[in-house]
């Protein structure tokens, strides 16, 4: 093959051309690799089958309202970069949920579960923030329906809401003690998460929690938790919950306990006053490595509150049987009866009694 210098001047221009977008495709994938670093990804398969003789105004493991005569199958997937031990740590989070029944957020889509920054400042001990959509900070069970002892929902995780948007600090005092505060847009803390008028959307809510852990010099109490807190909105249409939790270890090392209270003071746009509490009592026995025991108890006072199916005045006791046959996979059968005292939403089906026998199974990834 003859050459010449212009077949030479190509060869040469092509050899930098190629290597230059090499150099250029490099440079290019450094920003995304750093981004990626330490990034996980997780999440569940949640799906149950449950029949109930009534229709009890509760919800499944899935944070939806509505009765249980129904296959619920339900996933999650997150995307997480946790902060690091650095002083100006940043990371995000962002989780989706889906399945067959409106889930967590419709103001935002129901797929997004939560989808914030985590940003830290160093100030003392460091504050960590989260900015965007997130999970709630109150609150005794989780909106991770396999991190609960039970499968159903508390009527106490009715009265708030599953899901804040705004900027939520938090800052450790101490290993025992732990703050949280900011403020959220005011969404609606009945059932669906949803917003009842643009007003509320406009206004916010402020939000305050304290943690409090027993240190190991307790004994068998150590570790023992103590929760509190409230999300006040003081505009008209606003709605305030209070809340306050207790995990207690016993002398039994395989027994706890919990207590919750939980209570709401909502303001509707007549400025009349609806109120509602409830009150409940947990119990979890670790029988074996992989049989777990697991009840709760109820009592539900909503006699001057209308909204959302938690009206009226009852009571709900719950017990599931939880076993790990197979790895990264909770299943577990439950049984609760609902009774209804008083007329209301709370006994919206006309029965004062219903019994709900349910199966759930979740693999975890």
């Amino acid at each position: 093959m003859k050459f010449n210098k212009w077949t030479l001047g190509l060869a040469a221009v092509g050899a930098v051309s190629l290597t230059s977008a090499v150099r250029a495709d490099e440079a290019k994938l450094t920003p995304l690799n750093t981004a990626l670093s330490n990034t996980t990804i997780s999440g569940y398969v949640d799906v149950a089958d449950s029949y109930t003789t009534g229709n009890v105004p509760e919800s499944g493991s899935d944070g939806s309202g509505g009765g249980f005569d129904s296959i619920r199958d339900i996933f999650d997937i997150a995307i997480d970069k946790p902060l690091d031990e650095s002083a100006w740590s940043a990371g995000y989070h962002i989780e989706f949920t889906g399945g067959d029944t409106p889930i967590f957020n419709p103001q935002y889509g129901n797929q997004i579960r939560q989808a914030y920054v985590a940003l830290r400042t160093p100030v003392g001990n460091g504050i960590d923030w989260k900015i965007g959509i997130q999970d709630d900070v109150i609150g005794y069970e989780s909106n991770t329906g396999y991190l609960n002892p039970n499968y159903s929902h508390s009527f106490g995780y009715g009265y708030e809401p599953t899901t804040l948007v705004g900027v939520i600090g938090t800052y450790k005092i101490i290993d025992a003690i732990s703050i949280q505060g900011g403020f959220a847009e005011n969404n609606s803390t009945l059932f669906d998460g949803g917003y009842s008028s643009p007003f509320e959307v406009s206004s916010k809510t402020f939000v305050g929690a304290v943690a409090l852990t027993a240190p190991d010099s307790w004994g068998f109490l150590k570790g023992a938790t103590l929760n509190a807190g409230v999300l006040a909105n003081i505009y008209k249409g606003g709605g305030n919950n209070y809340y306050a939790g207790l995990t207690l270890p016993t002398p039994i090392s395989a027994l706890k306990l919990g207590l919750a209270f939980d209570a709401i003071n909502y303001a509707d746009e007549g400025l009349h006053d609806e109120n509602a509490w409830v009150v409940g009592a947990y119990a979890s026995y670790q029988a074996t490595d992989k049989l777990s025991l697991n009840g709760r108890a109820e009592y539900n006072d909503g006699t001057s509150f209308n909204f959302g199916g938690v009206g009226g005045r009852g009571e709900e006791v719950t017990v599931d049987v939880a076993y790990n046959l197979w790895a990264n996979v909770l299943s577990r059968a439950e049984v609760r009866w609902d009774h209804a005292d008083t007329d209301g939403n709370f006994n919206d089906s006309g029965n004062d009694n219903n019994f709900t026998f349910a199966v759930n199974v979740v693999y975890q990834f």
